[in-house]
């Protein structure tokens, strides 16, 4: 495993030693050919806004379209029924998440409407019971794709569509009508759901259910290590799945097994078959016969223009030299929701970033009670970020 950034320099806080390479390949290029496509990527990725309610995506045909295309689905697998609210039952409300689904190179993929239920206002013990998900642990993620990279083998991505809409609830559910889709003759009724929705607290549990038995059933079988770990041997060698919810990655040393389960695989669900795994949970994921490269210039564009960071100005070292932040210095940060926000979001980079991870351990310190000094180390990294969007890991096909 190796850490990577574009410039020619030394860091001087990690001593980690740096070399210009293009990404595409893993082959060397001149450094201004891989700027200008750096760039062009960022370019591509910030100048689509995705809308924050029903009332700035109505009137636009994409959301339009991205609306009506969820609706058609949820009618298609009888998601509810309009039913009147009995008397001792409560309804919870619904909203429209919008997001933009962008390919590996920054493209649009396609722009994506989701109906998620309001799973905050239920009540444990009347409509949902126990909670459970099948969400793989990034060591395992990351442990496969170093297996692949060693190996040679092939390495696959599959997204089942409207994955919950796939588990059968237990519970009576009622919800609201969908905003922009209330039925005109009978706005008075209520949606009774039979199938899990998105946001529902039991969703995931139902989903996961419904999945795990259909690969045990298949010949699968589960990992003590992490129960969204499933491996089957064949007569060719063995097929390794993880789940992180509705994301599937797909590898093995046998291409004829991977291609027979994917096909059965939309057979019982629908599928959609991303082929080579590109983009996963936020970490582009780049192949090549020299190795495999994990990025998230996305996903810190996205937190960066989320925080109000885009057009900060870049800097090289992320935490200024015998620097001490004191736990009761300075005056106490107003929003602290947003600091533990962002201290969050940077944690989570440091999956592949291991340059972030003295100074994210020493903000993540003060989440409790934040005072301006820390808020100020916390947008200096981000400004770093901003300067090393290019950095990544590398997992060397030899090592």
């Amino acid at each position: 495993m190796r850490f990577h950034r574009h410039s020619h320099c030394r860091n001087p806080s990690f001593g980690l030693a740096t070399k210009a390479k293009g990404l595409q390949g893993c082959e060397p290029r001149g450094s201004l050919g891989f700027v200008a496509h750096h760039y062009a990527y960022m370019v591509r990725v910030i100048q689509k806004v995705k809308p924050t309610c029903f009332e700035q995506a109505i009137g636009n045909p994409k959301w339009d379209n991205a609306m009506d295309e969820e609706m058609t689905t949820l009618d298609a697998n009888a998601t509810w029924e309009l039913v009147a609210l009995p008397k001792d039952k409560k309804t919870i409300g619904c909203k429209w998440v919008y997001k933009v689904k962008h390919n590996a190179d920054g493209s649009v993929n396609r722009y994506k409407a989701r109906l998620v239920a309001k799973g905050y206002a239920q009540t444990y013990g009347i409509d949902y019971e126990e909670t459970y998900s099948l969400v793989a642990k990034m060591t395992i993620v990351r442990a496969i794709i170093v297996m692949v990279a060693i190996k040679g083998w092939s390495l696959h991505q599959m997204d089942i569509k409207n994955v919950f809409l796939h588990g059968d609830l237990r519970e009576e559910v009622y919800m609201e009508q969908p905003l922009g889709y209330v039925d005109q003759t009978h706005p008075n009724l209520v949606c009774r759901l039979k199938k899990a929705l998105y946001g529902l607290k039991q969703a995931l549990r139902a989903w996961s259910y419904k999945i795990g038995q259909y690969f045990i059933t298949s010949g699968f079988q589960t990992s003590n290590a992490n129960f969204s770990l499933y491996v089957k041997k064949t007569d060719h060698g063995i097929v390794v799945i993880v789940i992180y919810v509705h994301d599937l990655i797909i590898t093995g040393d046998s291409d004829v097994d991977i291609f027979d389960f994917k096909k059965f695989l939309k057979q019982k669900f629908e599928m959609k078959d991303l082929g080579e795994l590109h983009y996963f949970l936020g970490i582009e994921v780049i192949q090549s016969h020299k190795g495999i490269w994990l990025l998230q210039r996305q996903y810190a564009l996205n937190k960066l223009s989320e925080y109000g960071m885009m057009g900060c100005k870049p800097i090289s070292i992320p935490l200024e030299q015998n620097v001490k932040l004191s736990a009761d210095e300075g005056d106490l940060v107003e929003d602290t929701t947003m600091y533990r926000c962002i201290v969050g979001s940077l944690i989570y980079m440091t999956i592949i970033r291991p340059d972030l991870n003295y100074v994210v351990g020493v903000v993540s310190q003060f989440m409790q009670t934040p005072r301006k000094p820390h808020l100020d180390a916390v947008r200096r990294i981000l400004r770093y970020i901003k300067h090393t969007l290019q950095c990544g890991i590398f997992y060397e096909a030899k090592s």
